[in-house]
């Protein structure tokens, strides 16, 4: 099936329309397109198009996508949300080190405001606690030696069991 001028002016359109409102990977903006119903051709010679321009760069979304979210999540988070967002690993990569050179990201600061939110300076809390603010930590990309550092950096420490807890069995 050929690709018909009016379905190519449509397409052209609609890809410029949906770059209007925000920038986009060129799988987030393939796939949009086929959602809006349009031809694999159509779809093809609009990404083309906008490519021509230079209104459609996965290493320009990468950098920006970084920028704005290094200091409020870990490296490793960031790099695997892009790479689902279609950016391939290598490009995020490279652009985490373009973004880092332009600004510093401090993972630690990073890691001890996300535990600040759970639970302040100091507090002791239960296995149960502790083991859940490990995983919820390392969910979010936290490597578990920066988590344990950070932890005792902020004196929040495992209770332990009282011995007449065991004793009154």
């Amino acid at each position: 099936m050929t690709l018909t001028p009016e379905e190519q002016k449509k397409a052209r359109r609609k890809a410029m329309q949906l770059l209007e409102h925000m920038d986009r990977t060129e799988k987030g903006l393939y796939d949009r397109m086929r959602q809006a119903g349009f031809t694999i051709e159509a779809v093809e010679d609009a990404m083309s198009y906008v490519k021509s321009f230079g209104y459609i760069n996965d290493s320009r979304y990468a950098v920006n996508y970084i920028s704005y979210r290094m200091n409020a999540k870990s490296r490793q988070k960031i790099i695997q949300e892009l790479v689902q967002k279609g950016i391939d690993r290598q490009t995020a990569l490279e652009a985490w080190e373009e973004a880092a050179g332009l600004e510093e990201p401090d993972e630690t600061a990073v890691l001890r405001s996300t535990v600040e939110k759970k639970y302040p300076p100091g507090s002791e809390l239960d296995e149960k606690e502790m083991r859940r603010l490990h995983a919820y930590l390392a969910r979010r990309g936290f490597q578990y030696g920066d988590i344990s550092h950070v932890l005792e950096e902020m004196s929040i420490i495992q209770k332990t069991p009282d011995a007449d807890w065991y004793s009154r069995g």
